[in-house]
């Protein structure tokens, strides 16, 4: 008994293309041919097709297939490696759903990480930006500690004051300003030390991170607030050495 390669394909499943390609790749040992010329598939050969398109359909690459070899033996660490693979996979998948459904429900932006676009509705723009950017040099812990921070953050006058300061604001606008501002910051940082502290794990480095915020917080904010912004981060300065 024996099939042809349109046969066997049929048999199996399969095109004849594929099982070419089989051959070409090394997965299905060429058959022997009868005295018309013709390939003659035997049990053999569709049994290995069957094989090959089984662990196909459950997702193991032809290369991995190959590596197996022809032999009989159950291929259990290439399952149990697809395996974890799917499971992986399906943890991403039902993640980004979760993030999906968040970002739906409230209409949030997609710009931001859904657990912190959350707590950005009552930021003004600029903040929200920074938010952006902070958002890709913090680092896993950083973006956490932040997230936690924005959470329980309770806003105060003076920060819509900061927000609405003009660009020319004068001299002792600045200075009140920034002297009212300082203590609530020294708060807020006081409650959430880990924003601080996280940075020192923060992926390209506490420079980088320095660098990138504030290149970004010199196009968000207007000159008077960058002013207020280097005071404040002066003051700090000089606690660290106190």
């Amino acid at each position: 008994m024996a099939w042809s390669t349109r046969q066997v394909a049929e048999l199996a499943g399969t095109t004849v293309k594929a099982v070419r390609h089989y051959h070409k790749v090394g997965l299905l040992d060429e058959p022997e041919r009868g005295t018309n010329g013709y390939k003659r598939y035997g049990v053999t050969h569709l049994v290995r097709l069957l094989r090959i398109r089984r662990l196909s359909d459950l997702g193991v690459s032809l290369a991995q297939i190959a590596a197996m070899g022809d032999a009989d033996e159950h291929p259990q660490e290439a399952l149990r490696l697809l395996d974890a693979e799917l499971a992986a996979a399906v943890d991403r998948i039902q993640r980004v759903r979760a993030e999906l459904a968040l970002i739906l429900r409230q209409s949030l932006p997609t710009d931001l990480p859904a657990d912190l676009a959350a707590t950005a509705a009552n930021f003004s723009e600029a903040d929200r930006q920074l938010m952006v950017v902070y958002s890709r040099v913090a680092g896993p812990a950083g973006l956490e500690a932040y997230r936690q921070m924005l959470a329980e953050y309770e806003h105060a006058a003076v920060d819509a004051e900061f927000d609405q300061l003009p660009a020319d604001a004068d001299e002792e606008t600045r200075r009140d300003l920034t002297e009212r501002l300082l203590p609530h910051i020294v708060d807020v940082l006081g409650k959430h030390p880990d924003v601080l502290s996280t940075q020192q794990e923060a992926p390209g480095g506490t420079r980088h991170l320095a660098h990138t915020l504030a290149t970004a917080m010199a196009e968000i904010y207007n000159p008077a607030q960058l002013d207020i912004i280097i005071r404040i981060g002066k003051e700090f300065e000089q606690r660290d050495k106190r």
